[in-house]
């Protein structure tokens, strides 16, 4: 079943995205679509609506999780290999394993901030920079589970830092290596789209925290905790909006 802001969300997405785009205009695409779809009425209204039970709540809960980078990330829309948009939301000084790592995507993304501020680093592997313990990160073919597969060092250099606040976006290439974090001591929440159906097998994860499991692994909601976690979403958007 879907409400209608539910198929009001899929329509844009799918006009905005399911073409074959190269990725440089995908990224621009995608960064007007999730900042249109991220604004304060309107993503309330998405989000009140999903946590109803409108749209595939048994679906998206088995898609949302708590990340290994230390924030909650809530499905709200399958589109399959083609887009899949999700809500993240960051806790402020959640420690999780993998926080500190820098890394890249399997497909090209874009973010809003939809309330309080993120920070963010780019690197580059190469060059002068400092050595890191670098990774393949794929996903296992039963569970979805995180596996990581020593990939040797490489240097790793510091190339733009910055802040994003609530009401502006970005969005990255897949290959972007980049560091994220919630950058107040309330919550953050971001509207996060992932975009393209040719995704790379495997990311790139570095790390100067020392040795990484092999597998980490990835527990999804049910379907009651993930409607109780996007009627708790909705009650903070409601009271960022007041």
């Amino acid at each position: 079943m879907g409400g209608r802001q539910v198929l009001v969300a899929q329509r844009l997405l799918a006009e905005t995205l399911d073409g074959a785009l190269p990725e440089h205009e995908r990224v621009l695409a995608a960064r007007a679509v999730v900042a249109e779809l991220g604004s304060p009425e309107r993503l309330l209204e998405l989000i009140a609506e999903l946590a109803s039970g409108e749209g595939d709540p048994a679906g998206c809960a088995r898609l949302s999780y708590r990340h290994v980078l230390g924030f909650d990330k809530l499905l709200l829309i399958d589109g399959g290999p083609r887009h899949m948009l999700r809500a993240h939301v960051w806790h402020p000084g959640t420690g999780a394993a993998g926080k500190e790592d820098v890394h890249n995507h399997r497909s090209a993304l874009a973010s809003c901030i939809v309330r309080g501020r993120l920070a963010m680093e780019l690197y580059e592997a190469g060059g002068d920079g400092v050595a890191a313990d670098r990774y393949e990160e794929t996903l296992s073919d039963g569970t979805g589970d995180w596996l990581l597969a020593p990939a040797g060092r490489a240097p790793l250099r510091l190339t733009q830092v910055g802040q994003y606040t609530a009401g502006s976006s970005y969005a990255l290439p897949a290959h972007t290596l980049h560091r994220a974090w919630c950058d107040t001591d309330a919550p953050t929440v971001t509207l996060f789209l992932e975009t393209g159906a040719g995704r790379r097998r495997h990311t790139d994860v570095f790390t100067v925290a020392g040795p990484h499991p092999g597998a980490v692994p990835k527990v999804p909601l049910d379907v009651p905790d993930y409607l109780a976690a996007l009627d708790d979403l909705a009650e903070l958007l409601r009271n960022s909006y007041a």
